[in-house]
């Protein structure tokens, strides 16, 4: 089995993963209730999703509900969960046609069996697309995927590698690591995600809020991150000459 260092250009691609937030602070800014800021949020899902192949992305990794945010209140999490449920009914057709490959990472047995079951059809309908390799994280925690792996580690010579297979085999991560992390709203910080994919991740945090981010800021976030010299511990170009 490949670690996922060895994954990460198995495509020819990029893993990009966004931490998707502000939705409640576009809508407390225009005096609209939360949930108009995560239905306009979808939205951006949807422009990233449509933009990301032809951006030279393989991999796209969206932070769509922490193991946190269970914490919020219980009318938010329906909200919330309803959303998701619709995305993936209304989406599956265009993943499906857009060679889009859908998996979801994290926990599921604290979901409603509903969403559960619109998780698992739009997976086996996408499981052929070779376009963009999609996933979604809900109720997702790194501390948690790690803690778990750890558990399940039965010795094999390369710690590295085990982890790696042991996150994506059993859908607490994403199967190679990350290239560029991007968080919008201002925050910066990485929330519990993604912790041992991004250990060597570009880090972009930008104060545009989820719903306003469009192809323009994916593509200027993938411009500053191919201007980055990225040396994994190395040495600059220059000084190994």
């Amino acid at each position: 089995m490949q670690s996922t260092l060895e994954l990460q250009d198995e495509k020819g691609g990029l893993h990009v993963a966004i931490i998707m937030d502000g939705n409640g602070r576009w809508a407390e800014r225009r005096d609209l209730p939360r949930s108009a800021g995560h239905r306009e949020g979808i939205e951006a899902v949807r422009r990233a999703v449509e933009a990301a192949p032809d951006s030279g992305i393989a991999a796209l990794t969206l932070f769509a509900f922490s193991a946190d945010n269970w914490k919020r209140p219980p009318l938010e999490i329906d909200l919330l969960m309803l959303l998701l449920r619709r995305f993936l009914r209304t989406e599956l057709k265009r993943l499906v046609d857009n060679g889009v490959r859908l998996t979801v990472i994290g926990r599921r047995d604290r979901l409603v069996p509903a969403l559960a079951d619109e998780i698992a059809n739009a997976e086996a309908a996408t499981r052929d697309g070779q376009k963009l390799d999609l996933r979604v994280a809900i109720d997702y925690s790194a501390r948690d995927a790690i803690a778990n792996a750890a558990t399940r580690w039965f010795g094999d010579d390369s710690p590295r590698r085990s982890f790696g297979r042991l996150l994506a085999a059993h859908g607490q991560g994403p199967g190679r690591d990350v290239d560029l992390l991007i968080r919008t709203g201002g925050e910066k910080r990485l929330s519990d995600f993604l912790l041992w994919e991004c250990a060597y991740a570009e880090l972009r945090f930008v104060d545009t809020l989820w719903p306003d981010f469009g192809t323009e800021h994916l593509r200027a976030a993938l411009a500053d991150f191919h201007g980055r010299e990225r040396r994994f511990g190395g040495l600059p170009l220059i000084a190994a000459e």
